[in-house]
């Protein structure tokens, strides 16, 4: 197993620190962890689970706040950071904040599309097919086709 991991380091090494892909891997992993994480926390919320924790989060007068809005303002915020100051030296933060805006962001595009809240509706698959989409391409065009074929013949030996 030890061999495995070693192998699969080096393969990181290659495909993705070496060519300086790096950022597009933290997007990747950000947004993938924020998405499972936001489609667990509005279960839980829709369920009435953990409710001490988790909640909708609104006005008093009633009015809910998507965390669409929250991913578009972070979407801003990152643009501007990384546009107003040296991104070099902030690299990999801005590529976290990033994939954490576009999964907030993307996890409700079904609402984007159709301007009003389908989120569980039937409508709302909408939102996990950009999601596939988004995750798809980050993983093969940004980070290389060959890193995840090589990482596939690794899992095959273990297996």
């Amino acid at each position: 197993m030890r061999d495995f991991f070693e192998r699969v380091g080096d393969l990181y090494q290659r495909d993705v620190v070496e060519p300086d892909k790096q950022p597009q891997f933290l997007i990747l992993v950000s947004f993938l962890l924020t998405f499972l994480a936001v489609r667990f926390i509005t279960h839980s919320i829709r369920d009435q689970r953990f409710r001490r924790i988790f909640r909708n989060v609104g006005g008093k007068d009633g009015r809910h706040i998507h965390h669409l809005v929250w991913g578009i303002l972070l979407l801003l915020a990152t643009g501007y950071l990384a546009l107003a100051f040296d991104p070099d030296r902030v690299r990999g933060l801005l590529a976290v904040l990033f994939g954490v805006g576009a999964a907030l962001t993307l996890d409700e595009f079904a609402l984007w599309l159709n301007l009003e809240d389908v989120y569980w509706a039937r409508q709302g698959r909408s939102s996990v097919d950009a999601v596939i989409v988004f995750a798809t391409l980050l993983s093969m065009f940004f980070l290389g086709f060959s890193f995840w074929v090589d990482v596939g013949r690794e899992i095959g030996r273990l297996v």
